[in-house]
């Protein structure tokens, strides 16, 4: 038996046989007319070696470093640049030559060969093989020759460019170095005159010892602060006032002005108190006269108070709570007072200039490496720009030197010589069964990428594959039935027709897909397709023969109300009155919807009352679902043959009021990626329920195909003919 890949490829070249005869017959032409070319005419090749050039004696870097530079980038392009061919043309013109630049190129082959590929040869460096092909020896040989001059030419030519350009590119960035190396060294300059001396004090250890002497200058004004602070507050404490109230009581005391009124109300208060005891009443003229120069004496008293404190405008103010009427000891510890304050104001002073100072030269030494990397960098950058200025300027002599020892990149190594080429052309034979095989391949290859392009699947092999990746049962596999007429309908009327086993495995297999409600397998159920021609009706048809014969009453409900019925292939018929009015049909007011088969045994069909306007609106009637009911009630099977699933959705309707659907699938029809996007959605949707699919119409074993043409071809019929299908009925697209 043929694997599923031969069985799939001879289909593909079956189906495109004249894409590939015509890919084989083009090929075939092409090598024929290869194969029976005219002999070229005689040719001639000239060809010599050029080699690198190393000179015997150099005395410049430079010089060398050129010539390596050459040696380095010899190439095809390089050698035929458009450069070297318009000089070669127009010299080869001076001699009566006549050679553009692109018939140069086209006859010229190089081989460039690199030293390491050249063992055993006495040169040195890379080989340059060129070849150069013409119609005269003579001609030839004078165009080889005059290359090679030009290639050499060319290679000094280069080596010249490229040491000016070097001498060039030296005076042009020379003056930038020269440049960059006096700002390096007036940096230097200026970081030295300011950091200098920095730097020079703390090696020298002059920073040390500001340092230390800060430090010991801070610890002794410390010691005196303390002793002076240990004063004051003794005398504070005989007082009972701060330094500030004894310099403001000082200053009330040491006031003329103070003292003299003071002197005046004392002596009042002395002359009052000798009227009171003379017996003088307050209400006296002398006691009131004494009591108001004492008021006028203690308000002028205050006031002058209040002016010394104040400052009066002149001076600062003095601070509240002072004394004016200090003795001569508490006046002389209050100034005591006050001077050791002013000294530790000073001493306070003083300590804050000195940790400032402290902190100062600490940074300075802190900063100290900083500073001498600083001037290390700097120091550096001369040199670097010092070094950089004598090489630039040291290679621009050696530029200079090299000048004079230019040489080319290549020498002639072998002279050009001139031989006859003789062509090795392989016989026209040779060249046709090369052709004709190379034809095959291709054609084949034409076929086979056709049918890769094709997402229709061609053998049951590949259907059944299909099935199992999207874990769909697979209820059976029909064969391809054959007629004896091209218009013949293969509805299995004969009871003794090979094509029943087929059906009747399907059957068998359909009671295994019990459930708990139909643990016998399912009674009603829905036929359907996703496509036209995959032949679900002529399926439907079958099983409910094969059904009826199996001795169970079938009910066959043509549930497409988008094509004309089916009915007809049996001798059934419609009434007009049914095609008009659909719902009353299918009520049983309107004809017959249950018709008997004469040709099977408990057979019924519900022929189809023909396309309507809105098939949905009567499916999903009251009328259908009634009939569908009393159906299901009067048969043992109910199989309804619905429109393909691409079509619209009538199976899907109609599948709530059945046992689920049966999906036929048929080789050469069926699309891999509708079928696959059918079955996502079919899977993907908790109300429907697939039983499994049919395969209709595969290709049969050697062994069935000889029995069933026997069976067609020999055997006599003894019930009614193949039925033929004719469009006498209701007008409409059929879908089978």
């Amino acid at each position: 038996m043929a694997s599923p890949f031969l069985k799939r490829y001879l289909l593909a070249l079956n189906r495109y046989k004249w894409p590939g005869l015509f890919t084989f017959l083009f090929i075939l032409g092409s090598s024929s007319v290869v194969a029976f070319q005219p002999e070229p005419p005689d040719e001639f090749y000239s060809e010599g070696v050029l080699v690198d050039n190393v000179p015997l004696v150099s005395f410049s870097n430079t010089a060398g470093q050129v010539q390596a530079q050459g040696l380095g980038i010899i190439d095809e392009d390089l050698l035929l640049s458009d450069i070297l061919l318009e000089a070669l043309s127009a010299q080869l013109a001076t001699k009566d030559i006549n050679y553009t630049p692109e018939e140069i190129v086209e006859n010229t082959s190089i081989d460039v060969a690199l030293a390491e590929e050249t063992e055993g040869d006495e040169a040195t460096g890379s080989r340059v093989t060129i070849r150069f092909v013409g119609d005269d020896p003579e001609v030839t040989r004078v165009v080889l020759t005059e290359m090679f001059n030009a290639m050499v030419e060319l290679s000094q030519i280069t080596n010249r460019d490229r040491l000016q350009a070097i001498t060039e590119d030296l005076n042009r960035r020379l003056p930038t170095i020269a440049s960059e190396l006096r700002e390096a060294e007036e940096a230097l300059e200026r970081y030295d005159r300011v950091e200098g001396p920095a730097i020079v004090a703390a090696t020298d250890g002059s920073l040390i010892a500001s340092i230390s002497g800060s430090q010991q200058q801070f610890r002794t004004n410390q010691i005196a602060l303390a002793g002076i602070e240990s004063q004051m507050r003794s005398i504070q404490s005989q007082l009972g006032m701060n330094a500030d109230q004894a310099y403001a009581s000082s200053a009330l005391s040491a006031d003329p002005l103070i003292a003299q009124l003071r002197a005046q109300i004392s002596e009042v208060e002395t002359t009052m108190a000798l009227q009171r005891s003379q017996g003088l009443r307050p209400d006296h003229p002398d006691m009131v006269a004494l009591r108001e120069s004492l008021v006028a004496y203690q308000q002028l008293l205050s006031q002058r108070s209040n002016e010394v404190l104040g400052g009066d405008g002149t001076v600062a103010p003095l601070p509240s709570g002072a004394q004016s009427n200090l003795d001569p000891a508490r006046s002389a510890l209050a100034n005591q007072l006050v001077n050791l304050d002013a000294q530790r104001e000073a001493l306070i002073s003083q300590q804050q200039v000195i940790q400032a100072s402290a902190v100062e030269l600490r940074d300075q030494y802190s900063s100290l490496p900083n500073k001498q990397l600083e001037r290390s960098r700097l120091a550096e950058q001369v040199g670097f720009r010092r070094d950089l200025y004598s090489r630039l300027q040291a290679s621009l002599v050696d530029a200079e030197v090299a000048a004079a020892e230019t040489v080319p990149s290549l020498v002639i190594a072998n002279p050009p010589f001139t031989v006859e080429n003789e062509s090795e052309r392989p016989a026209p034979i040779m060249i046709l069964l090369a052709g004709a095989l190379m034809g095959l391949i291709v054609g084949g290859g034409v076929v086979y990428l056709l049918d890769m392009l094709d997402g229709t699947v061609r053998t049951s092999e590949e259907l059944e594959g299909s099935l199992q990746e999207q874990e769909v049962p697979l209820l059976g596999v029909v064969p391809a039935m054959k007629t004896r007429s091209a218009r013949s309908v293969p509805v299995l009327v004969q009871p003794d027709s090979v094509y029943h086993a087929s059906y009747e495995r399907l059957l068998s297999r359909l009671r295994l897909v019990g459930t708990d409600e139909r643990p016998t397998g399912p009674r009603t159920i829905v036929m359907t397709s996703t496509r036209s021609q995959e032949g679900k009706s002529i399926s439907a048809y079958n099983m409910a023969i094969a059904s009826a014969r199996a001795g169970r009453r079938t009910l066959l409900i043509e549930a497409d109300l988008r094509s004309g019925s089916k009915a007809e292939i049996l001798g059934l018929g419609i009434e007009p009155q049914s095609v008009l009015e659909p719902l009353r049909y299918y009520s049983g007011q309107v004809g017959n919807n249950m018709q008997l088969v004469s040709q099977v045994e408990n057979l019924y069909v519900c022929p189809s009352p023909g396309p309507q306007r809105q098939p949905a609106v009567i499916l999903e009637s009251s009328e259908m679902q009634r009939f569908l009911k009393d159906a299901r009630s009067r048969f043992d099977m109910v199989i309804l043959d619905t429109p393909s699933l691409t079509r619209c959705d009538d199976a899907l309707l109609l599948e709530g009021q059945t046992d689920g659907i049966i999906l036929v699938a048929r080789p050469g029809v069926t699309e891999k990626a509708v079928l696959e996007t059918a079955l996502e959605e079919l899977e993907l949707s908790d109300d429907v329920r697939l039983l499994g699919a049919v395969i209709n119409a595969a290709s049969l074993s050697p062994e069935q195909m000889i029995s069933a043409e026997a069976d067609v071809v020999e055997e006599p019929y003894v019930y009614t003919p193949e039925p033929e299908f004719t469009r006498s009925g209701p007008a409409g697209r059929i879908d089978f």
